[in-house]
């Protein structure tokens, strides 16, 4: 019960500072009120499951603050009937959110124990639409045909242009940045025709993507 009460007012709070930023797409926020974030933290962390700070997860990685996930899923403009390829699973949130917005998604992971809790807590909310692989994200997903939406939280050194033959035409890929050492610019890109349309959004946290996959966890 009182875990439940916790789960409420973190997202009624998250709501209110969502929309402090101009974000009131109600599929997306139903989507998230649907997919309680606490499942996807550490326990330790539960409390601040809605809160804007990052969270450490398995594996070295951390899991982004609920504002700022809300906020790049809201760039992404998921509709139904897309096909999404997400590259960076994490804990999974962004996976499961994605899932009842879009018509199929695929996640990709290079960690393997990454990969295995997130499988259980989709399991555990009946999320049958995610596909979730162990794979090397450095090109994307190729051979999968293409995507309407693409969402990287692996920053990469320099613009991934390969993308282009993963994305159809009027699709969206948002993709995080190095623009120096330690400055990350997260990027959208709407491909028209064999172009790319960009534009700089805002720093984000995320780390330098790393190739291949783990082989010990």
């Amino acid at each position: 019960m009182r875990s439940a009460l916790v789960e409420r007012e973190g997202f009624a709070a998250l709501v209110l500072r969502l929309r402090a930023e101009g974000i009131t797409n109600l599929d997306l926020l139903t989507a998230v009120e649907q997919t309680p974030r606490s499942a996807f933290v550490p326990p330790e962390y539960a409390r601040s499951a809605y809160s804007s700070r990052s969270i450490p997860i398995e594996c070295g990685q951390f899991m982004e603050g609920a504002d700022l996930a809300v906020r790049l899923l809201s760039l992404l403009q998921v509709k139904p009937g897309h096909r999404v390829l997400e590259i960076g699973t994490g804990s999974g949130f962004v996976a499961a959110v994605l899932g009842r917005l879009a018509e199929r998604v695929i996640s990709i992971e290079r960690y393997k124990t990454l990969i295995t809790g997130a499988q259980r807590r989709l399991e555990q909310l009946s999320i049958r639409n995610v596909i979730l692989r162990q794979v090397d994200g450095s090109n994307g997903l190729p051979g999968e045909g293409t995507f309407d939406r693409i969402f990287s939280t692996a920053a990469y050194p320099s613009m991934p242009r390969f993308y282009a033959e993963q994305l159809v035409s009027g699709g969206m890929l948002l993709v995080p940045l190095m623009v120096e050492e330690e400055r990350c610019v997260m990027v959208r890109l709407t491909k028209t025709g064999s172009r790319f349309e960009r534009e700089d959004m805002f720093e984000v946290p995320f780390l330098p993507l790393q190739p291949k996959i783990a082989q010990h966890l």
